[in-house]
């Protein structure tokens, strides 16, 4: 397969064009749209972040796969300092038409899912794949929502003194006891 041609950022793909021929490129935001993404993610900085994004036919819909790659800046859940973390993930997702026969049925009521199981298709709204938001969703799905700097370890503080409402009552019955 040829190298992915890159794309602008944000990307939408009509459905019919994935009907016509498999299709393949590279989304990579520039700087301020990096900001941007950081600042909706809750991430110090995004320093890098490129996805190589393949769609092709998939039943009535299309299937969206890639491989994205990014170098994050967070804030460590333990010591607050700000570290780098490297992400590298393949992801997957299947969009069908709303008007689909295979669209899943909504029940309304208790879940019944297997976890182990595919995830149902996505159903789109129009006939149109929003590409970057499935890229920008599954790397939102890769940060640790708790991240921790290599070697941050967390020390639980040793109380110094009682804490209690009732420690100042403590306080002034010692007191009176010794009158």
């Amino acid at each position: 397969m040829a190298e992915p041609v890159n794309t602008p950022w944000p990307c939408e793909i009509r459905l019919g064009r994935v009907d016509r021929s498999d299709i393949s490129f590279k989304l990579e935001p520039n700087a301020e749209q990096r900001k941007a993404i950081a600042k909706q993610l809750g991430l110090v900085r995004l320093e890098e972040f490129s996805a190589e994004v393949y769609l092709r036919s998939w039943m009535d819909g299309a299937e969206v796969s890639g491989r994205l790659s990014a170098r994050v800046i967070q804030v460590c859940s333990v010591s607050a300092d700000d570290f780098e973390e490297a992400i590298e993930a393949r992801f997957t997702v299947h969009v069908i038409p709303a008007d689909s026969e295979h669209a899943p049925a909504d029940e309304g009521g208790e879940l019944g899912m297997d976890p182990e199981a595919d995830d149902p298709p996505d159903v789109l709204e129009d006939d149109v794949i929003d590409v970057s938001g499935y890229v920008l969703e599954h790397l939102a799905l890769e940060l640790d929502p708790f991240p921790r700097k290599p070697g941050a370890v967390f020390e639980n503080p040793l109380p110094t003194a009682e804490i209690s409402p009732f420690s100042a009552l403590k306080t002034l019955k010692s007191k009176g006891d010794s009158d």
